[in-house]
């Protein structure tokens, strides 16, 4: 993959992107939880689903900017090279995003996500690696909802105040016959 395989960008600051210069892999995991009910006779049912927050895995590797080749420290040379933040201060920036804890977008050639929060941060150094940031990020979506205030009628405008609570919205009710309930029988023991 080229060095644009994917990029993060904090919702709080659109001036800095930290774009990983190699993407090793990605691994985008999408669940959909059914639910499972046991009933007294034959198998559980289910009658509903819901989306798991997506994952993504990132293998990257950020550039040395404090040398220009990894197998060797050359930031001796002098502060002219400009080759841009050391691996230790990228890391501290993932640090920082991940101990913000404040969702921010990731953008993959696959698919963007955009209220991402860093679950996991692994980094290993090696002899061969000093001088680069290899990483192993694991992000979690988060699902955001709006959430709604109603005002509620005091107690003292109900017949029976103390003993019973505010009338609130409970929604819009559907009531329906799941589908094949009229085939559903026990199932006999077997005699013998």
């Amino acid at each position: 993959m080229d060095i644009f395989g994917a990029y993060f960008q904090p919702r709080t600051s659109f001036s800095g992107f930290l774009v990983p210069d190699v993407v090793v892999s990605e691994v985008h995991t999408d669940k959909l939880t059914v639910a499972k009910h046991p009933v007294e006779f034959g198998p559980n049912i289910s009658d509903h689903a819901w989306a798991e927050p997506g994952e993504l895995t990132i293998d990257c590797i950020f550039k040395a900017g404090g040398s220009l080749v990894d197998f060797a420290n050359t930031t001796a040379l002098g502060s002219w090279l400009n080759a841009g933040p050391s691996p230790a201060q990228i890391y501290q920036q993932l640090l920082d995003l991940q101990t913000k804890a404040e969702p921010f977008r990731v953008i993959t050639r696959r698919r963007s996500y955009d209220n991402m929060l860093i679950t996991s941060l692994t980094v290993t150094t090696g002899a061969k690696s000093e001088n680069i940031l290899g990483c192993k990020l694991v992000l979690t979506e988060v699902l955001l909802t709006a959430t709604e205030a109603s005002a509620m009628p005091p107690k003292t405008d109900m017949d029976e105040g103390v003993s019973t609570t505010s009338v609130g919205n409970k929604g819009e009710k559907v009531v329906t016959t799941p589908m094949g309930s009229a085939k559903i029988t026990p199932l006999q023991p077997k005699t013998k």
